[in-house]
């Protein structure tokens, strides 16, 4: 009889065992195959969902299962998930019902213009560039501008994190705090002791930064020559203008590499060498370093640059046009040499 029981009771517990082992399995054991990353926009249905995760995932059923249970086929949220290996189908439900989305990484780089920076960066949003840049466009308007273009000074160049989901006012909010926190009252009082308009600092950057190649270390020195230039009346004469204003005429789709003769005469009123003056806005988007060069210039009584072919990426500077001459010679020769046309 004792025999009987313990049988019995031994079976109980293997068939609990394997009952629960199955149980904890389909609700906790690792179901992911393959790491990698799914996209579920807001206009998903719950078979997009399965869709999307079965390339990762050992197996879809018990997934879709369990998915049934928690009730992700009736509420979800969108974004960019990180399917981890280890991971089991109620990490992955829970994950995607609560929205734990990863953030996706974006290089704000020297963008010639609004237009450009929107279209790589939305290659990473739920969103296309036609809604961004309608979205920018009308922020733009509210704050008295004329399009989105004139939003280009609230962006520094940088590494930023968002979400595949971020909207184009998300987005913008960001750059707006990083702006404004950028404009401390030390900056504000260098910005009235300059005598130039905040448009003009960042025109002014924006030279600055694409004269220097974005080297920190030559900034002040050419933000203290341009100044020269623009207090002594003189045309500024930035080639880096004559690129902007020739790709601005191409949206951007001819490249550059010498600026000749024939370029200068270039109509536009960021062409520096047909215009006196500073340009009416940033010919780029700039950094950080490159403003506070132009609110902290080098005083010195430069006039003339000319890169360096000794040190590439730099340059000689001197208030000597004779100088300026010999320096403007050895570079051409040495553009010449290379077949740089």
């Amino acid at each position: 009889m004792k025999k009987g029981i313990l049988i019995v009771i031994l079976l109980v517990f293997v068939v609990a065992g394997f009952f629960g082992l199955r149980f904890y399995n389909k609700y906790y054991g690792n179901n992911v195959e393959k790491d990698g990353y799914i996209l579920i926009s807001h206009k998903a249905g719950f078979n997009q969902i399965l869709d999307s995760i079965a390339p990762y995932i050992k197996d879809k059923e018990s997934f879709e299962a369990v998915a049934k249970d928690k009730g992700l086929n009736a509420h979800f949220k969108a974004g960019r998930y990180h399917i981890q290996s280890g991971k089991g189908n109620t990490d992955l439900v829970n994950m995607i019902k609560a929205g734990n989305q990863t953030p996706n990484s974006f290089r704000i780089g020297d963008f010639g213009d609004m237009y450009q920076m929107i279209g790589k960066v939305t290659k990473k949003t739920e969103l296309d560039s036609l809604h961004f840049v309608s979205d920018l466009h009308g922020i733009a308007q509210e704050k008295g501008y004329k399009n989105v273009e004139d939003l280009k000074k609230y962006f520094f160049i940088d590494t930023y994190n968002f979400f595949w989901t971020v909207s184009p006012r998300e987005f913008f909010a960001k750059f707006e705090d990083q702006y404004n926190d950028f404009w401390t009252s030390e900056r504000k009082n260098k910005e009235q002791q300059s005598g130039l308009t905040r448009d003009q600092i960042y025109a002014l950057a924006s030279i600055v930064y694409k004269e220097s190649g974005g080297k920190k270390d030559e900034m002040k020195t050419i933000a203290g020559l341009y100044l020269n230039r623009y207090r002594k009346g003189m045309k500024l004469q930035s080639d880096p203008t004559v690129i902007y204003a020739i790709n601005k005429q191409t949206n951007f789709k001819e490249s550059i590499k010498r600026v000749l003769y024939k370029h200068l005469s270039t109509p536009s009123p960021y062409n520096t060498y047909a215009n006196a003056g500073i340009p009416p806005g940033p010919i780029c988007v700039v950094d950080k370093n490159s403003v506070d060069a132009v609110l902290n210039a080098e005083n010195n009584n430069y006039i003339f640059m000319c890169a360096d072919p000794a040190r590439f990426g730099y340059h000689k500077f001197t208030a000597s046009a004779e100088e300026h001459a010999v320096n403007a010679k050895a570079y051409q020769d040495w553009l010449n040499s290379k077949n740089i046309k």
